[in-house]
């Protein structure tokens, strides 16, 4: 008798241990996917302020044409990839943001389209969304790196394929953003 209730004990034991790891599964998941909703809502603002942008510099830099085309596409690049691909939307928008960044430096060469009061309030806007991207980008790698951590740790790790672990990228800019644009106008 005292043996059943011995294993009976210890099984629920197990029973809730495993409970408790599934459980944490979820929730590392679910955190990691509400940190990326709060990056997605700034990435749709700034998806919206893209064409005004656009449109304001090619009044004052028609031949940039190039640049501007290139700002579009990853645009809509960015915003063709699923939003279940969170992997696939980072790298997207480290592409993006590279060309963004030409668009800025077309401001510096272009005295006329620096002081443009459209130009100017445009490039506040966007520097309001960049700065709350930041922020959200911390807060994601945060709640990636603690999911992350518990799935490739013990006791995680021994049941990470049964309870579906989801390994999720971190948001870094990639090393050519890290790089200062090169304008050149010969």
């Amino acid at each position: 008798m005292i043996y059943l209730i011995a294993f009976l004990g210890g099984g629920l034991v197990i029973i809730l241990l495993l409970i408790s790891i599934f459980n944490r599964f979820v929730k590392n998941r679910n955190t990691v996917k509400d940190a990326w909703s709060n990056i997605d809502v700034a990435l749709k603002r700034r998806y919206d302020l893209i064409p005004n942008l656009v449109e304001t510099v090619k009044g004052y830099a028609a031949h940039e044409k190039t640049t501007l085309e290139d700002v579009i596409n990853a645009r809509n690049a960015a915003m063709a990839v699923p939003s279940d691909d969170i992997n696939g939307q980072i790298k997207a928008e480290n592409a993006l943001q590279q060309t963004l960044r030409s668009i800025f430096a077309l401001g510096e060469a272009y005295p006329d389209l620096k002081a443009n009061m459209n130009f100017i309030d445009l490039q506040q806007k966007l520097n309001e969304i960049e700065e709350n991207l930041e922020r959200s980008r911390r807060y994601y790698n945060g709640t990636v790196r603690e999911n992350n951590t518990y799935g490739e740790s013990f006791p995680g790790v021994l049941f990470a394929g049964i309870f579906n672990y989801t390994h999720f990228d971190f948001f870094e800019a990639e090393a050519a953003s890290r790089e200062n644009v090169k304008v050149d106008f010969s």
